[in-house]
């Protein structure tokens, strides 16, 4: 049976943060007089740490302490988009290496709302899908001690505390902080939970949840009604695009996986004659526009429809700061 219609999500791929975090890598690799280094991956996605790794101007450390023992390593190193631990900024300076902070701006929020609640005296409750996903650990580093991890509804594995049952030391001063690649849906009823059982929480009133994660998730449950099954291009360790396999396999009943084309060949797709795809915010395009590709050469008369709108927001290249130099004031 051939497939006779794609739909393709729109947004999909590279999200705002993602673009600007991505750029400010190659430009810092061809600025920089010695290659760069970044402070693990970037974005998670397999291709686009392969493809920024390839040139040998840039390489990915899991602990600064190895960037000495780096083949021609410089002086710079790049915090990923998910964001970093106070921890990690400090031993940054102290190594003597310049920085350059590509956090997402919407992460950066978070950060600040868990400074300012610590310091007022709040508990915070940070809810997460995995207690080693690296923007919980940096977001959670801001204020250690006054924050409780909780795992998203259903997502209660190792150091993440179930909405249901955690414990905290006053119900009176309590504040919910979101990771913001969660699923819109999960969280939502995950703060219920929390709120039904301390009536006092604080809950920001702006969504920590991404706007891209929501409008990607938005474009799948629009998509789904129409199609036999859904194709999701996202690395295993990129959330946000977990959550969206997740909700195309809910919302559509079928759905699947893919790095990139080269993994159609493992899938069964029969009876299959309408496809949805949509792709992780750190998923270059250019790998859903092969796997279109791979459809049209089965069948010159594909129909293919783009559903949705792109969004249209920018944020702005991160600075260079010298370990010499006073931290921007959003930054301490």
């Amino acid at each position: 049976m051939t497939v006779e219609h794609i739909y393709l999500a729109k947004p999909r791929g590279f999200c705002a943060g993602v673009v600007m975090a991505i750029q400010a890598v190659e430009k810092a690799a061809v600025r920089e007089e010695k290659p760069v280094t970044v402070y693990h991956s970037i974005v998670h996605n397999h291709t686009v740490v392969e493809r920024l790794s390839s040139g040998g101007r840039v390489h990915f450390v899991e602990d600064l302490d190895g960037v000495d023992a780096l083949p021609d390593g410089g002086d710079t190193v790049i915090f990923s988009a998910h964001g970093i631990s106070p921890a990690v900024r400090e031993r940054a300076r102290s190594l003597g290496l310049a920085t350059i902070d590509a956090t997402c701006p919407l992460v950066t929020k978070v950060h600040t709302e868990a400074k300012k609640y610590a310091r007022e005296g709040y508990t915070i409750l940070l809810i997460g899908d995995s207690a080693k996903h690296q923007e919980v650990i940096g977001t959670r580093g801001e204020a250690p001690d006054n924050t409780i991890l909780v795992g998203v509804l259903g997502k209660t594995g190792a150091g993440l505390h179930d909405p249901h049952t955690v414990e905290v030391p006053d119900p009176e001063r309590l504040v919910v902080l979101t990771q913001t690649t969660l699923s819109v849906d999960d969280t939502r009823k995950t703060i219920e939970i929390l709120k039904g059982r301390f009536p006092a929480l604080v809950v920001p009133p702006s969504e920590d949840l991404c706007y891209a994660t929501k409008n990607r998730q938005d474009a799948v449950k629009n998509i789904a009604p129409q199609v036999d099954a859904f194709l999701v291009l996202t690395s295993t360790h990129s959330s946000n695009g977990m959550r969206l396999l997740e909700l195309a396999e809910a919302e559509c009943g079928r759905a699947y996986r893919l790095e990139t084309a080269a993994d159609l060949a493992g899938l069964d797709l029969s009876g299959v004659r309408s496809i949805g795809i949509t792709s992780a915010a750190s998923t270059p395009d250019d790998l859903v526009q092969d796997v279109v590709a791979h459809f049209r050469s089965l069948n010159p008369a594909l129909q293919v429809t783009e559903e949705g709108e792109w969004e249209n927001i920018e944020f702005r290249e991160p600075k260079k700061i010298l370990p010499t130099q006073e931290l921007p004031r959003t930054m301490q």
